[in-house]
C-alpha cells in the first residue's frame, strides 16, 4: 500500500511539474532579431550579403585559404537578397518541445517541456545531415515564405487559448492528442518539386513524436537508458551524439541504410575507422559506400568559452557539410547553424508545442519550420558542444579532413587544437574496442564507462 501510494505521488507530482513547463515555454516574448547590412551572414556554408540586393554568384566550396578565415572562399555561394536567407533559414527543420504526445514507457511524462532541449537539437543536427543526404544544400522548402513572420505574435495568441485546458488535463491525465490544423497549401508541382517533398515530409515523420519514429523522442530515450539516463534527466552534448550514432545504426528504414554516423572519441576522428563505416557491407552481401555523418564533442575552453576558438567555429560554420552545432548555455541547449560578425546565429528548441501525428497522410508541415532566428554572442556560450559535419564519399571526407585539419592547425597556434584526425584505428592507439566491434548490448562495456563519464563530467552541463 505504502508503495502504490509513493507511485501515485509521483505521477501526481509529475503531471504538475508538466503542466508546469507547458505554461512556463509556451509563452514567447516579443523579440526582433537585428542583422547589420554591413557584415556578411553565414548559413551552413552560404554567405549571404545585405548590402548588395540581388549579387548573386558561385563558389568552390573547398577553395579556401589555410588560415580559415577567408569566409567568402569557403561558402558555397553569396547572395544579396534578405528573401533568400530567410527562405533558407526557414527551411531548416526546427525541432521544439512538444506536449500531448504518447505517454513515454516507464513514465507518466507526455512532454518534454524543461529537460529535452539538447535531444531536440541532437534531432535539428541529424536532420540536417539527412537533408544534406536527401535533397541536397540547394533545396528550400517552397512554402517557406508563406509562413507567418511574426511568430511570437501568432504563438503567444495560441497559447493563451490552450493554457487551461493544457494544466487541466495534465492533472486528470485525460489527454487525447492534438493535431495542429491548418493543411499545406495545394500547387502544381513538378516531378522534382513532388519527390523531393516526399523527402521532406519523411524526415520530418522520423522525428515524429511516437515510439514508432525512427529518430523520436521515444525511441532516443531508449537508448539512453543503455547509459543511465531515463525520461526527465539532463542530457549532455556528448551523450546525445552517442544515443544518435545508435538510433542511425539500429533504424529499419530501408532509406537509411545508406547513412551511418560515427562519433569522435576523445576529441579524437580516426580516418580508418570513418572509412571503415562508410564502406561497410550491405545487408545483400555487396560491398557498398555509405554516406557519414561525423559527431565531434568538443570543449571551446574551460570554465567559460575561450573567445580564441571564435574563428574556428566560423570556419566549420562555414563549410558547405557543416550540419551545425548543438551546444549553448548551462541546462539550455540551441542548434546553432550560422553567424554575422562575432555573434551565433540558432534555432531554439524551448518552445512548447502541440503534438503533431506525422503519421497521418499530408500532416502540416508548418510547425517543424522556424519563422525567424536568434542570435548569442558567442562568448555567451557554454564551453560544451557537439560539432557535426556530413561527407556523401569518402573523398568527401578526405577533403573534409583535409580543410578542417588545416583551420585547426590555424586557430590553435600555441593552444590544443579543438580535436584532431588521425590515420588508422582506435584499436591501433591501444583502445580497448573499435567503434564497429558488434555487440549483443546496444553499447559495449567501453561505450558505457565512456558515456558514464560525460555523464558525471563537463560535457553534460546542458
Amino acid at each position: 500500500m505504502e508503495a502504490t501510494g509513493t507511485d501515485e505521488v509521483e505521477k501526481i507530482k509529475s503531471k504538475f511539474m508538466s503542466a508546469w513547463h507547458n505554461m512556463k515555454y509556451s509563452w514567447v516574448l516579443k523579440t526582433k532579431t537585428y542583422f547589420s547590412r554591413n557584415s556578411p551572414v553565414f548559413l551552413l556554408g552560404k554567405c549571404y550579403h545585405f548590402k548588395t540586393e540581388g549579387e548573386y554568384r558561385a563558389l568552390d566550396s573547398f577553395q579556401s585559404s589555410s588560415a580559415g578565415s577567408n569566409f567568402d572562399k569557403i561558402s558555397t555561394e553569396i547572395s544579396g537578397n534578405v528573401e533568400e536567407f530567410r527562405k533558407d533559414f526557414i527551411s531548416r527543420i526546427w525541432l521544439t518541445y512538444r506536449e500531448e504526445f504518447p505517454q513515454i514507457q516507464g513514465s507518466a511524462l507526455t512532454t518534454d517541456c524543461g529537460w529535452g532541449c539538447t535531444l531536440r537539437t541532437g534531432q535539428m543536427l541529424l536532420a540536417q545531415g539527412l537533408m544534406l543526404h536527401f535533397l541536397g544544400r540547394a533545396w528550400v522548402w517552397p512554402e517557406a515564405l508563406d509562413m507567418d513572420s511574426c511568430d511570437s505574435e501568432s504563438w503567444t495568441s495560441s497559447t493563451v487559448r490552450k493554457l487551461t485546458a493544457s494544466f487541466e488535463a495534465s492533472l486528470t491525465a485525460e489527454r487525447d492528442p492534438k493535431v495542429l490544423a491548418r493543411p499545406p497549401a495545394r500547387r502544381d508541382w513538378d516531378v522534382t518539386e513532388r519527390r523531393n517533398e516526399v523527402y521532406h515530409r519523411k524526415i520530418i515523420s522520423w522525428f515524429g513524436d511516437s515510439p514508432l519514429a525512427a529518430f523520436g523522442l521515444h525511441q532516443l530515450i531508449e537508448y539512453g537508458k543503455k547509459s543511465g539516463k531515463m525520461a526527465g534527466d539532463w542530457y549532455g552534448p556528448a551523450v546525445v551524439a552517442h544515443i544518435l550514432r545508435k538510433a542511425v545504426e539500429e533504424a529499419r528504414d530501408p532509406e537509411l541504410q545508406g547513412v551511418t554516423v560515427y562519433v569522435a572519441q576523445d576529441c579524437t576522428v580516426y580516418s580508418s575507422d570513418v572509412i571503415d563505416r562508410q564502406c561497410s557491407f550491405v545487408d545483400s552481401g555487396k560491398a557498398g559506400t555509405k554516406a557519414v555523418i561525423i559527431l565531434v564533442p568538443v570543449r571551446l575552453g574551460g570554465e567559460r568559452t575561450n573567445t580564441d576558438y571564435l574563428e574556428f567555429v566560423k570556419g566549420i560554420l562555414s563549410l558547405e557539410y557543416c550540419v551545425g552545432i548543438i551546444g549553448g548555455k548551462p541546462k539550455q541547449s540551441y542548434y546553432f547553424a550560422g553567424f554575422q560578425d562575432d555573434s551565433l546565429i540558432y534555432m531554439d528548441p524551448h518552445y512548447c508545442q502541440s503534438f503533431v501525428d506525422v503519421s497521418i497522410k499530408d500532416f502540416p508541415l508548418e510547425s517543424f519550420h522556424c519563422p525567424s532566428p536568434k542570435k548569442m554572442s558567442f562568448k555567451k556560450m557554454d564551453p560544451s558542444c557537439t560539432i557535426g559535419f556530413y561527407c556523401r564519399t569518402v573523398q568527401d571526407f578526405e577533403k573534409a579532413s583535409e580543410e578542417i585539419t588545416k583551420m585547426l592547425k590555424s586557430s590553435s597556434k600555441e593552444k590544443y587544437p579543438l580535436f584532431t584526425f588521425v590515420k588508422g584505428h582506435s584499436r591501433d592507439y591501444d583502445f580497448a574496442s573499435s567503434p564497429l566491434h558488434e555487440e549483443k548490448d546496444l553499447f559495449s562495456e567501453d561505450e558505457k564507462k565512456r558515456l558514464k563519464r560525460f555523464s558525471t563530467e563537463e560535457f553534460v552541463l546542458l
